[in-house]
């Protein structure tokens, strides 16, 4: 919410510098974003008049000039602007000031042996522009001697807030003033709606065909009006809070949007068919908004349209087809009551974020709208001329009258401040709580219009003052009169928050819980130790373009999002590892030779999230003298995801590889790691050509996919520490031939399956396919180590165990041993 401080001088009646309000709006709630204070960089510069210009002696393109600046005798100052010249008036800046487009600080000097006591300045060196072609030209009624920055009407400062989404009534320049004032910084200055007389009757007439959205409208018609640029005064202030002026009328709906924050919106009554205005359920329409998009419009819109069609998404953005312009000479003003959480929905859904919309959704004043349409129509009538007609009305306003109760303990209870009774009472009422009655404990108050933040699940009606005999009653009434904290609230801003005492939380066992859930502390470790690896973390948004979410997952239409924060992030991604192929494919496009990255972040799917830690690399490894060059491969992803998970506590030994993977990955190059029948724990291998196609990522590209969530918890045990053996290790190779299409992991499961006790490792050495092969065998040699632990081996012993191994690995696949 932006305002200048003279707009809240309309409205607030104090002598507080700058620096004090700011101050204070902070403390209580509203807290200040920035301050524009152009006159502070302006402030040492003068208006003067240029009394001589001469050439310089020693520079064809400087002239000397004298120049009377009001502030003495005259001042000599060497100017290079080509339209410096006697009896133009400028602007001078003496020396010591600093040039606000330069940052330069002015010295008295001299310039090729003419001394130069200050400076004649252009737009850009001002600060206001970018015109650097000569110094600034004033009239020849700038007084000499005076401040520029206030002779222009730059000595306004621009304040913006930040509003929190409770506190509709301060996205009105009055209602800020209504709260400076309840917190003792001036006195809020009375208002009333001057009264319009009609003089015919409206053509247009108002209908309401869905009362749920719109419960309350007026509008009034005006003929004979003269449209076109507003008064500098109104021009100025909408410019200063960073709107455009349009044209009068439409700067007059904008006026009081922010003065009083009532939206209102004007049709060209010319350009509206029929007699009748109807406030309706959108049925698939097109409109054409005053931002010149078009919006399709539906059920759970509620629109304005006429006898030919919708003019306007109510309470949000006007249509360009009935909108004013310097021809409009009839207009009829419409001043609405609209719910707000449709108004919110809608402008999520059609993701237009206006000024109406910000103050609908939040809540307005319902009171209002008699005295927001009187007061408008006088400014159209002052600033366009014409005549207003009878005001005409559909719905009724609402009951809005409400109570809250407060009682004087909770303050110290609740808020930590001793705060005198009548203290309290007079912060309510400065605020336009009007008080009901109130006794030794606590006070009854109604609930003013504009604090919609404030609501009453019921309400107390109370005489005016209150005998002892009821305080009795009162006390059981309070249960129905809430909420007390708002109250409680409004009372300890006023007083400033800064002056609420820090306390802190009692704590509830005497040993702090861990800073890390099991989750949490799994996701850690995980990051160590591909980290360690030498992967670099990545941290992302969790949700991108749709297109590009879907080739790495279904893309459900429940996790697209309705009001993203940028149209191309608009999908909440299925995976980590898409974001991750993007970023790989940014860096391999700007000259990286070679891409490790990872994530550990959510992947989302139609029945929920799961935590993943994804890995990819891509490019080529780093060259080096003792191995041969050569590129990724899915082995690289597998070794990843077997690091983190053996780290994690599941030993590699009972995971089983199976060559399946989602469709992202290369058929026939990925497959997935899986504990057991079902749990599936990770998924590694070679992105899909389609995938590395469209990202135009060159060579192989390997990933993994760890899903977290799915790593079951360790076993909390007692470990007994691994006893080292005084005996030799037996190791024997096998070689076995096996269809191709046996996978190599069944070997080895079958071969360490067949004696657990004895057997320390079985590994794969070596893979065979040739001559003495038929077609589709495969000769696979693996390595096993025997290790005995209380006495030697005999040959008998190890040429059993070795034929139960190879009866083993022959019954689980059909193998035979190779000769």
């Amino acid at each position: 919410m932006k305002f200048t401080l003279s707009w809240l001088r309309d409205h607030l009646e104090t002598e507080a510098p700058l620096a004090r309000l700011t101050e204070t709006l902070s403390a209580i709630g509203l807290e200040v974003e920035s301050i524009d204070d152009r006159a502070a960089a302006l402030a040492p510069f003068r208006i003067a008049q240029v009394i001589a210009a001469e050439p310089h002696p020693d520079a064809d393109r400087l002239r000397a000039c004298r120049v009377e600046t009001g502030m003495g005798a005259p001042v000599s100052v060497v100017c290079g602007a080509p339209n410096a010249r006697a009896g133009m008036k400028t602007v001078f800046a003496p020396p010591g000031s600093v040039i606000p487009g330069t940052g330069v600080t002015l010295k008295t000097g001299k310039i090729r042996g003419v001394e130069s006591a200050g400076m004649l300045l252009s737009l850009r060196e001002l600060g206001l522009g970018e015109d650097h072609a000569g110094i600034v030209e004033l009239p020849e009624s700038a007084p000499v001697g005076a401040s520029y920055a206030g002779w222009a009407g730059l000595d306004d400062p621009v304040i913006e807030i930040a509003v929190t989404p409770n506190r509709g009534d301060a996205l009105a320049v009055r209602g800020i003033a209504r709260d400076l004032a309840a917190a003792g910084l001036g006195r809020l200055k009375p208002w009333s709606a001057p009264q319009v007389a009609a003089a015919f009757k409206s053509p247009l007439a108002w209908r309401i065909d869905w009362p749920e959205a719109c419960p309350y409208v007026l509008g009034r018609s005006f003929r004979g009006v003269r449209n076109g640029p507003s008064p500098d005064w109104l021009a100025a202030r909408l410019r200063a809070i960073g709107l455009r002026p349009i044209n009068a009328l439409v700067d007059i709906t904008n006026f009081f949007t922010f003065d009083l924050g009532r939206p209102l919106h004007v049709f060209d009554i010319k350009k509206i068919r029929g007699h009748e205005m109807v406030m309706r359920r959108g049925a698939g329409e097109t409109l054409r908004a005053l931002n010149n998009r078009e919006y399709r419009l539906e059920r759970e819109d509620c629109v304005i349209a006429d006898a030919a069609g919708v003019r306007s998404l109510a309470g949000i953005m006007g249509g360009v087809e009935s909108g004013c312009d310097d021809e409009t000479s009839e207009v009829f003003l419409e001043c609405a009551l609209f719910d707000p959480v449709r108004i919110g929905q809608s402008g999520r859904r059609h993701q237009i974020l206006s000024d109406a919309r910000s103050r609908f959704e939040r809540g307005i004043d319902p009171a209002l709208l008699p005295d927001a349409v009187a007061a408008a129509s006088r400014m159209i009538l002052d600033l366009c001329g014409g005549e207003a007609s009878e005001v005409v009305s559909a719905g009724a306003e609402p009951r809005w009258q409400r109570q809250a109760a407060l009682r004087f303990a909770r303050l110290r209870e609740l808020g930590g401040v001793e705060i005198a009774p009548e203290t309290a009472i007079a912060r309510l009422e400065g605020l336009g709580f009007a008080l009901v009655a109130r006794d030794t404990e606590r006070a009854v108050f109604a609930v003013p219009a504009w604090r919609n933040d404030i609501a009453a699940p019921g309400t107390l009606d109370l005489a005016p003052g209150i005998a002892a005999d009821r305080a009795a009653s009162l006390a059981d009434s309070v249960a129905a009169i809430a909420p007390e904290a708002d109250l409680i609230e409004e009372v300890l801003r006023l007083g400033g928050l800064d002056a609420v005492p820090a306390v802190s939380l009692p704590r509830l066992a005497p040993l702090p819980r861990a800073s890390l859930s099991p989750a949490g502390a799994r996701a850690a470790l995980a990051r160590r130790v591909l980290a360690a690896r030498g992967l670099a973390e990545c941290v992302s948004f969790a949700f991108m373009a749709r297109h590009d979410a879907a080739r790495f997952g279904e893309t459900p239409e429940r996790l697209r999002l309705l009001n993203p924060i940028a149209a191309d992030l608009d999908q909440l991604r299925p995976t980590p590892l898409a974001v991750l192929a993007h970023a790989a494919a940014r860096n391999l496009a700007r000259g990286a030779e070679h891409v490790a990255i990872f994530e550990i972040g959510p992947g989302f799917a139609a029945d929920g999230a799961r935590e993943i830690a994804a890995g990819l690399r891509a490019g080529a490894p780093p060259r080096h003298w003792a191995v041969p060059a050569r590129a990724f491969d899915a082995f690289d992803a597998k070794a990843d995801a077997l690091a983190v998970l053996a780290a994690l506590g599941v030993a590699p030994d009972s995971l089983s590889t199976v060559a399946e993977a989602p469709a992202h990955y290369h058929p026939g190059r990925a497959a997935m790691l899986r504990l057991g029948p079902r749990a599936v724990l990770a998924v590694f291998g070679e992105l899909h050509p389609n995938v590395t196609a469209a990202l135009d990522i060159t060579g192989a590209a390997v990933a993994f996919e760890i899903f977290l969530d799915a790593i079951p918890a360790a076993k909390r045990r007692r470990r007994a520490p691994p006893a080292l053996s005084p005996l030799q290790p037996v190791r024997r190779d096998f070689a076995f031939v096996v269809r191709d299409d046996v996978p190599a992991d069944m070997v080895l499961r079958a071969a360490r399956a067949a004696e657990r006790d004895l057997i320390a490792s079985v590994s794969l050495f070596d893979v065979y396919t040739g001559e003495g092969l038929a077609a589709g065998e495969t000769s696979l040699a693996i390595e096993v180590v025997w290790q005995p632990r209380e006495r030697a081996l005999t040959d008998a012993e190890i040429e059993a165990m070795a034929a139960r191994i190879v009866a083993a690995v022959t019954a689980a696949t059909g193998a035979r041993l190779r000769g």
